[in-house]
């Protein structure tokens, strides 16, 4: 429906009715207005499969909901750092939401891992913006082109569970605009989406849903959205500062009360009736494009979808260590799979993502089909306790095997919406029993199932790790594939895996203290604080092995210096050296020199994907704008790519970098610079025109004092050219006064009239 027709439509609704369009009917729908033809729309939660509830509802995944499928959790789907990946998944629940009559799946979930500990790191994608908005754009083009919006969530900085419908996310303006907001950023700008959902949390004193700077400055101002915003379920404070702000939809019902309080706002001009009638054309104009497109002979293909669902976590599969090749195994050997989650596997969180799967593949059932397997389940994870019965029987049956695969992680209750993790470390007994095997059968592989990075202490003593995270109800049957070699692992680790919590960038802030949660680490977030300290870590971002290995040569930068809007292209040869087919991630960095900004030392600008046959070389090309010289600048207040010399980077990891070219870039972007009396030397001659106007001024007087310093330091063992230069950089203007003659106070003031100028 044409914007005319939405207006006109707009024109004969009542206030009342105008106001209650602003809330949901019920728990999962929005109101109608059946006298003018306008619909209600139903929305789901999501973001990795449908959880439509036809009965009770409710948002933590208490109640019932339609038997669907359960594809990836977002931690698998960043691991494949595949954009078409995340588009087919986004096609997949675009067809499936026709089908249900789902006019808005509610995801995906782009909030940026700023701790391990956070509760919801299972549905998030990455520690790393750049990342986190390419994989989020792809689902949600994948989603909306089947004609269903999508809510990409949660907008923005809810980045812990504790408190996090009163946590105040207080941080500064760069550090906003480098990593919490960029997250979204490239996601709305590419891929449009039509809904967003804001977070429970408060943002620098203000809740998100009435953050007038964050909902309508730059996400509709700057940004261009031109979709609607709803509020997380319950996370409404103030009903009319929220629509002013520009909170267009409170989800769920209010009953009536808040679109009370916004008619009576109109009729006392507290609120504009215009600004109403607006937020209702944005809310209309999503709601018609759903049903005027909507399809009905879609219909559910439950056993298709599954099959999607298990490519889709076969590309997600991170293989982290393979001492000797161990892996893949053969399916003639004797091989025993240990551990309740090889015949039962963890493969979703708890929450509102929670989906009741109509069918789950464990890893056991799919090997049995082909290979020699005996199980022995090893552990319950209902509870932290070691069933001696458990683990001898699995010790016996490692002893009589060649080789030995443990499947573990964490249980439902170690991560969960609702509450943070408190450590790291996996069940007591799990580890325990992966010590145990590891004694009496040499030949390991531990197969993790979790949605968050976990401690190892046990890596020395085993050959091989798996790392397939949560991964959907066909990951049995993907893990299962790659252990025996049917699917060349691709997966690359999407975030950090620490050694301790302790090393963590916001260890000592993570979680806040009277409801106020202090991002002091700023832009040092995941890799960037682990690199820029040069510290050891158990797993770096990015990592991952594969069955075969690859060979990087001829880096060329396009250019040696650029001007920033020229940009610059960037290619590199990757060969598959091994003698099977793998896939490969190549990654881009591109790392500042001599910036007189504290940056981190290397930062991803570009990643794909690609396949290679035995021998094969294809040539990776890359292009990269300013944005990638850039950091935000908070005394222009945009991003700024500073003049300067700047490293490009290719690979493997953020820790392991196996080719650099180095190229210059030319800032075309003026900062202003206001010059006082403490400003020092240093600042004023780094300065073209500074140096230009110092020169004019004072270059006799300055020369003359130079040199009389100079003969001091001959006369002085104790003064040293290096502390002579340092203490002239340093040198704040008014103390030209003290130390050269002839300079007054007032020819200072006239040369900072003149540098200002």
């Amino acid at each position: 429906m044409n914007k005319e027709k939405i207006r006109h439509l707009i024109s004969q609704m009542t206030l009342e009715e105008k106001a209650g369009l602003c809330s949901g009917a019920d728990f999962w729908s929005t109101k109608g207005v059946e006298r003018l033809g306008i619909p209600a729309v139903s929305v789901s939660d999501g973001p990795h499969g449908l959880r439509k509830q036809s009965g009770e509802a409710d948002h933590l995944g208490l109640n019932e909901s339609i038997r669907a499928v359960c594809f990836p959790a977002g931690c698998a789907v960043a691991a494949s750092f595949d954009r078409e990946l995340a588009k087919t998944l986004g096609e997949t629940l675009g067809e499936e939401c026709q089908a249900e009559d789902i006019s808005t799946i509610l995801g995906p979930a782009m909030n940026i891992k700023r701790s391990p500990l956070c509760g919801r790191n299972f549905e998030y994608y990455s520690e790393d913006p750049l990342l986190s908005a390419e994989l989020g754009a792809a689902y949600v083009k994948g989603v909306q082109s089947k004609n269903v919006g999508t809510s990409p969530k949660h907008f923005m900085a809810n980045n812990q569970e504790y408190h996090r419908m009163t946590s105040d996310s207080r941080m500064d303006e760069r550090t906003m605009r480098e990593i919490y907001l960029a997250s979204f950023e490239g996601m709305v700008k590419q891929a449009r989406p039509w809904t967003i959902m804001n977070s429970y949390n408060k943002l620098n004193g203000t809740y998100l849903c009435e953050n007038k700077e964050i909902l309508t400055d730059i996400l509709r101002k700057e940004w261009g959205f031109d979709g609607y915003v709803m509020t997380d379920w319950g996370a409404m404070n103030n009903r009319v500062e929220a629509l002013q702000a520009g909170c267009n939809l409170e989800m769920p019902s209010s009953g009536g009360a808040t679109d009370a309080e916004i008619a009576a706002a109109v009729r006392e001009g507290t609120l504009s009736e215009e600004l109403l009638d607006d937020s209702c054309e944005e809310l209309l104009n999503i709601m018609f494009r759903y049903v005027e497109n909507r399809d009905p002979s879609a219909r559910l293909d439950l056993e298709k979808d599954h099959e999607t669902a298990r490519r889709i976590a076969e590309e997600c599969i991170v293989l982290l260590k393979n001492e000797e090749q161990l892996l893949p195994l053969s399916p003639k050997t004797k091989t025993a799979f240990i551990g309740k989650y090889a015949a039962a596997p963890r493969y979703q969180g708890g929450g509102s993502s929670h989906i009741n799967s109509f069918r789950v593949e464990s890893a056991l059932e799919q090997a049995e089909n082909f290979a020699d397997v005996v199980y022995a389940q090893g552990y319950d994870d209902a509870a932290d306790v070691t069933d001696e019965a458990l683990l001898s029987e699995a010790v016996e049956a490692a002893k009589h095997a060649k080789a030995a695969v443990i499947f573990a992680g964490l249980p439902d209750d170690f991560e969960s919406e609702g509450y943070d993790r408190k450590h790291l470390r996996m069940p007591d007994c799990q580890n325990r029993l992966i010590e145990a095997v590891a004694e009496v059968q040499p030949n390991v592989a531990v197969v993790l199932h979790n949605g968050a990075p976990v401690e190892m202490p046990w890596l020395s003593k085993v050959k091989a790790v798996l790392e397939v995270y949560l991964g959907g109800q066909a990951v049995g049957s993907a893990a299962a594939n790659v252990l025996y070699g049917k699917v060349n692992p691709g997966g690359r680790l999407p975030e950090t895996f620490p050694l301790r919590l302790q090393d963590t960038p916001c260890f000592l802030t993570y979680g806040g203290e009277n409801d106020r949660s202090e991002y002091r680490e700023g832009v040092f977030a995941g890799y960037r604080y682990y690199t820029s300290k040069e510290m050891p870590v158990l797993f770096p971002f990015g990592y991952g092995l594969s069955y075969t290995t690859f060979d990087y040569q001829n880096l060329h930068v396009e250019k040696d210096s650029i001007k920033e809007s020229e940009g610059l292209k960037v290619t590199v040869d990757v060969t598959n050296k091994g003698d099977r087919a793998g896939k490969e991630v190549v990654q881009l960095y591109v790392s500042p020199k001599d910036s007189k900004a504290i940056r981190p030392v290397r930062e991803l600008r570009g990643f794909e994907k690609i396949e290679l046959q035995p021998g094969e070389t294809k040539t990776v090309s890359f292009t990269l704008d300013s944005r990638a010289f850039s950091y935000w600048n908070t005394e222009i207040h945009d991003w700024y790519a500073e003049s300067g010399d700047y490293e490009i980077q290719i690979g493997k990891s953020a820790h392991e970098i196996l080719l650099r070219e180095a190229v210059h870039v030319e800032s075309e972007k003026a900062i202003p610079k206001t010059f006082h009396l403490n400003s020092t030397l240093g600042e004023i001659l780094a300065d073209p025109k500074g140096k230009m106007i110092m020169e004019q001024a004072m270059g006799g007087a300055m020369g003359a004092g130079a040199a009389e310093m100079a003969k001091s330091a001959d006369k002085d063992d104790a003064i040293n050219a290096e502390m002579m230069a340092a203490m002239m950089e340093a040198m704040p203007l008014r103390q030209l006064l003290s130390f050269v003659p002839g300079v007054t106070k007032e020819s200072l003031e006239q040369l900072v009239a003149a540098l200002n100028a």
